[in-house]
C-alpha cells in the first residue's frame, strides 16, 4: 500500500536538482511540511522554495506537498519536534538550540565561536550529523535528513558598545542556553526572550542588547530599536534541523526516501550553505549602510569589529566553562563522541 501523508507551503529562484531516482520510479506521495521562521530569509529564500517548488518538478509530480511554518502555526519553535515526534505532520524544521530542554546533548551541535566563517561551520555541522541523527531518532521519534545554516548569531546593542568588557552588567537576550551561559560568563545578565518579542524590548530598555544573525535582524527591524551591532559570533550558527517522522520514513517507498536524501542535499543543504558565505557581509550592509543593500533600505548601525584580545578571551571562556558545563548536562559518553567527531573537526577538546 502506498504511504499517503499530510499536507502545509510557499517560493523563490528555482534551484536545479539532480535525480536519484528517475520521475517514473516514484510512487505518488503527499507530504505536510512544517517550515522554520516564515519572516526570515532561511524560510524565505531556501526552505519554501525547496518543498514547494523544486520538490514537485523534481519528481514530475510524483512528490506534493502542502507547507506552513511553525510562526504561522501558532506553534513554539521548541515544539515542532515533539509534535513532529507523535505525527502531527511529516516534515519539520526548526533551530537545534530550541529543543535543548528536551535534548541537552543537542547544544553541542552549535557551539560558540567555534565556527568564525561558513566553511568552518559547515564543517562542524557535518562533524556533528552522526551525533544528531542519533539524537533525533532517541529523542524526537525522527529521520534527520538535513542540517542549513542561520547566518552567524552576532549582536545587537541599544547601547554604545567597544568591546566585551562594554557587556559586563548589561542585560542580553540569548539565542540559546549555551550562548546564554557565555554571556553570563562575561559578566552580562543572560536573559531568556522570545524572538519576536526583542524589537519592543529594546526600545523600552528591558534588555540591552540581544543575539540573532545579521540577516535575521534585519528582516525584523531591530535595527530599528538598536544602535550598535557586535561582529562576533557569540551565538554560533542557530543551525535549523530538518527532520521526518521516523514512521513515516519507514512507510515511504525506498525509492522516494532515496529521492528525498538526495535532494535535501543538492537542491536545499548546498545552495544555503553556498549561499551563507556572502550573507552576513551584505547583511551588515543592509544593517550599517556599508554598502549597497540589495534586501531594502539600509540602517545606519555603528559597526563594531572587536580584536584579538577580546576574541581570545572569549575562547578562553568557552574552553574553561561552557563546554565542560554541557558535557556535564549531556551526560554518558557525549563528551567523548563530541571530541572524536566536532572537536577532532575544529581543534577543540573538552577535558574534564
Amino acid at each position: 500500500m502506498k504511504p499517503v501523508f499530510r499536507s502545509l507551503l510557499a517560493s523563490v529562484a528555482l534551484v536545479p536538482l539532480a535525480l536519484t531516482a528517475t520521475a517514473q520510479d516514484l510512487p505518488e506521495t503527499e507530504l505536510s511540511v512544517v517550515g522554520s521562521w516564515s519572516n526570515l530569509p532561511l524560510y524565505k529564500n531556501f526552505e519554501r522554495n525547496f518543498w514547494e517548488v523544486a520538490v514537485p518538478e523534481a519528481s514530475g509530480g510524483k512528490v506534493t506537498v502542502s507547507m506552513t511554518t511553525f510562526d504561522q502555526m501558532g506553534v513554539a519553535g521548541g515544539d515542532v519536534f515533539r509534535m513532529l515526534g507523535d505525527g502531527v505532520f511529516d516534515i519539520g524544521m526548526t533551530v537545534g538550540d530550541y529543543t535543548v530542554a528536551d535534548a541537552p546533548e543537542l547544544e553541542g551541535l552549535d557551539v560558540p565561536l567555534l565556527a568564525i566563517d561558513a566553511d568552518s561551520a559547515r564543517q562542524m555541522v557535518e562533524a556533528a550529523k552522526p551525533m544528531v541523527a542519533d539524537i533525533m531518532r532517541d529523542r524526537f521519534n525522527s529521520h534527520m535528513l538535513a542540517i542549513a545554516p542561520y547566518p552567524p548569531q552576532i549582536v545587537f546593542c541599544n547601547a554604545e558598545i567597544a568591546s566585551l568588557a562594554d557587556l559586563e552588567g548589561k542585560k542580553i537576550r540569548g539565542s540559546g542556553r549555551m550562548t546564554t551561559l557565555f554571556l553570563e560568563a562575561l559578566g552580562a545578565e543572560g536573559i531568556t526572550m522570545a524572538f519576536s518579542e526583542v524589537p519592543g524590548a529594546l526600545e523600552r530598555g528591558v534588555i540591552d542588547c540581544a543575539v540573532t544573525g545579521a540577516g535575521s535582524g534585519y528582516a525584523s527591524g531591530w535595527y530599528e530599536s538598536s544602535t550598535h551591532l557586535v561582529n562576533l559570533p557569540l551565538g554560533g550558527w542557530d543551525p535549523v534541523i530538518t527532520a521526518v517522522n521516523l514512521d513515516a520514513w519507514e512507510a515511504l517507498d525506498p525509492a522516494v526516501q532515496e529521492f528525498l536524501t538526495e535532494q535535501a542535499k543538492t537542491g536545499f543543504e548546498d545552495p544555503a550553505w553556498d549561499d551563507a558565505g556572502g550573507a552576513l557581509a551584505r547583511d551588515i550592509a543592509c544593517l550599517t549602510g556599508s554598502g549597497e543593500c540589495a534586501a531594502g533600505a539600509a540602517a545606519s548601525m555603528t559597526l563594531v569589529e572587536l580584536g584579538e584580545a577580546d576574541q581570545a578571551r572569549a575562547v578562553e571562556v568557552l574552553e574553561a566553562s561552557i563546554l565542560p558545563d554541557w558535557a556535564e548536562r549531556a551526560g554518558g559518553d557525549w563528551a567523548q563522541r563530541w571530541n572524536d567527531s566536532v572537536g577532532a573537526a575544529l581543534g577543540v577538546s573538552i577535558t574534564n
